[in-house]
């Protein structure tokens, strides 16, 4: 029986995916649940399964190349009684439901481009308006510009922006002399490039910040850190002191813990912290679901936890789907002042930078007075389509209070 096996749809609002590497050739027999290929998205890296048992009979799409959800990349002869070819579909369990207005509209998502295909596009001067995608909801992609391209066909004229976007690729494409060194934007790089770039163009950015004095959280950590390393196994860092003053300050104040869904606002209820992770090459973002809910131990788990399947590149689509607010650690690179990108379709995230000692003017009975502190910045950038300085300049103050209050008196670890 030859088979078709298509792109599944790994995370929530994924519409393509890149074979990053193979890991079965033509000719090789699989079993049921064998890993068949390494697929990277814009959310998550994993491994595509077998569907069937038997043999891979052609492999249709290359390494490195982007195809959209539902495409078949490989063929294979199911080791079962049928004469039919079938097509597998994605299952049901991550298939992402169609909106009714699409149902009623025969809205697409053809108006949506990605980065490979403006460029092809921009290179052969081929309008995309008059172009009929293959791709899901109609979007356009890569292979159907290829198709058109080696077809010979008529190439239609550019649409009125083409000329902007020529002149930006081509600022942004320099040439390598002799003594540099050319990498190749390949898997996760080119996916994070992507999703920022989305971020970036179509999200009203919008960006604040406080200074917080943690002297006295400082202090309670360096007490406490030892004793608890040796009861747990694990580090007590800074992070989880200010994850818990965070998620805190959220259930006071929902409305940061939202998203823009075009014609409406969702504000969530669960709070699902998404927390920026930092491998050797790549940046990744998993989530610790109903962070609200748990003690700072539990916090230093999940985190550790998270972060270790991270830089072994084994998150998985649960991993880092359903995040409502992120989290991005950049103090633990020495930065001291940041303006973060929007993680979409969140409305918000919040940079903890590095805590560092400075000489402050404090109160006290006998008037101002100088001393040296452990002050930290706090930088939040905000989607200005659904918050406004007035709420997020008050999260940012619960946040700031709940920080300079910490200590042994207003703080359990467990």
């Amino acid at each position: 029986m030859a088979t078709n096996i298509t792109m599944p749809q790994l995370g929530e609002s994924v519409t393509e995916g890149t074979i990053s590497k193979w890991l079965v050739k033509p000719g090789d027999k699989v079993k049921k649940y064998d890993p068949l290929a390494e697929v990277m998205t814009d959310k998550v890296n994993a491994d595509v399964p077998s569907s069937f048992t038997g043999t891979i009979r052609e492999l249709l799409v290359a390494e490195d190349e982007t195809v959209a959800v539902g495409s078949s990349i490989c063929t294979m002869d199911v080791e079962h009684e049928s004469g039919e070819e079938t097509v597998v579909e994605t299952p049901a369990s991550l298939a992402e439901p169609v909106p009714e207005q699409v149902k009623e509209t025969g809205y697409t998502q053809k108006k949506r481009y990605s980065p490979a295909v403006l460029k092809l596009s921009q290179e052969h001067n081929i309008n995309l308006s008059q172009i009929t995608g293959t791709g899901k909801g109609g979007r356009i992609t890569r292979k159907d510009l290829q198709m058109i391209i080696a077809s010979g066909g008529p190439q239609v004229e550019p649409e009125i922006a083409a000329p902007i976007f020529l002149q930006q690729t081509e600022m942004s494409s320099p040439k390598a002399l002799e003594h540099d060194i050319e990498i190749p934007v390949t898997g996760v790089r080119k996916a994070i490039a992507a999703n920022m770039l989305k971020s970036k163009r179509e999200t009203p950015h919008a960006w604040m910040m406080v200074e917080v004095d943690v002297t006295n959280l400082v202090q309670y950590r360096d007490r406490v850190k030892q004793s608890f390393k040796e009861q747990e196994g694990m580090n007590l860092t800074f992070l989880p002191f200010f994850i818990k003053a965070t998620v805190e300050a959220l259930k006071e104040y929902p409305q940061m813990n939202a998203m823009w869904a075009e014609d409406k606002i969702i504000q969530k209820k669960d709070i699902n912290l998404s927390v920026a992770v930092a491998s050797e090459d790549a940046l990744f973002v998993p989530v610790i679901k109903k962070a609200d809910e748990m003690t700072i131990k539990a916090i230093v788990r999940n985190v550790q936890e998270l972060a270790t399947k991270a830089r072994s590149r084994k998150l998985t689509t649960g991993d880092i789907e359903g995040g409502t607010f992120t989290i991005n650690n950049t103090g633990s690179f020495g930065s001291i002042l940041s303006t973060p990108i929007i993680n979409p379709p969140q409305a918000a995230i919040l940079s903890i930078e590095s805590i560092v000692k400075r000489p402050v003017v404090i109160e006290s009975e006998a008037g101002d007075m100088i001393a040296i502190r452990s002050m930290v910045n706090l930088c939040l950038s905000l989607d200005h389509r659904v918050l406004d300085g007035l709420v997020c300049g008050r999260f940012l103050a619960r946040v700031k209070e709940r920080l300079e209050k910490m200590s042994e008196k207003t703080l359990s670890i467990y």
